[in-house]
């Protein structure tokens, strides 16, 4: 019995279509018992390899763990991950597709903010006339505050967001908001701008390989038949 090789591939949205589409093009049939809903699948004539569907997030932590072999996701969320989880995951292929930008963007009325230095002072502002730091709903903790860090802007409070986070200044939650965007389309429909130098990380869909697994024969010969 080979050791078993374990695939890890988003369980919705655009980027599951789209890592799909690369399996059908390279003539890897995926099969699935149950179809669609599926979590559960397997490759067509290769019965040592095993894929799971799962959040594109728990794809980088399972990547960092070993116990996926290979996985595709989001740059930007191999980046938000923990530096011991990325220094487990090699990079192998980035597909050009899923492309997004994560930005800072802020209410459009704010009209003395452009840049990320001007929001150092509404920050100070708050501190001193409100008494309550400024408020960034976010989905990528790490990131957010690393960027802020590095252009000076240390007075904020991050807020976890759950749910929609361009909503967020809406329902006053959060004065400002880090997310991502490939449009920009939802964050104007929402009264938000992007800050000038407001751009944090551009992503797109990536395949990765745990370093654990990267002298796996069979890891090769998928890598390579997935290249393309």
């Amino acid at each position: 019995m080979t050791n078993l090789i374990n695939i890890g591939i988003p369980s919705k949205g655009r980027l599951r279509k789209d890592i799909l589409k690369i399996f059908k093009k390279n003539k890897l049939n995926l099969i699935s018992e149950r179809g669609e809903r599926d979590l559960l699948g397997s490759i067509k004539n290769l019965s040592n390899v095993k894929i799971l569907y799962l959040h594109a997030r728990e794809i980088i932590e399972r990547l960092g763990d070993g116990s996926l072999d290979l996985g595709f996701s989001g740059y930007d969320l191999l980046k938000e991950s923990e530096i011991n989880i990325q220094n487990k995951i090699n990079v192998v292929k980035k597909y050009g597709f899923g492309k997004a930008t994560l930005v800072v963007a802020i209410p459009d009325p704010w009209i003395d903010v452009q840049t990320v230095a001007d929001l150092e002072e509404i920050a100070f502002q708050f501190k001193d006339k409100k008494k309550k730091r400024l408020r960034v709903g976010t989905k990528y903790p790490n990131l957010t505050k690393e960027f802020l860090f590095s252009k000076g802007v240390t007075q904020f409070k991050l807020v976890n967001s759950l749910g929609s986070t361009e909503v967020m200044p809406f329902t006053g939650s959060a004065e400002i908001i880090v997310d991502i965007t490939s449009t920009g389309e939802t964050i104007k429909a929402n009264n938000l701008r992007v800050l000038k130098d407001g751009e944090i990380l551009k992503s797109e869909a990536c395949m990765m390989v745990s370093k654990s697994s990267l002298k796996n024969s069979l890891v090769k010969k998928l890598v390579k038949l997935l290249f393309k």
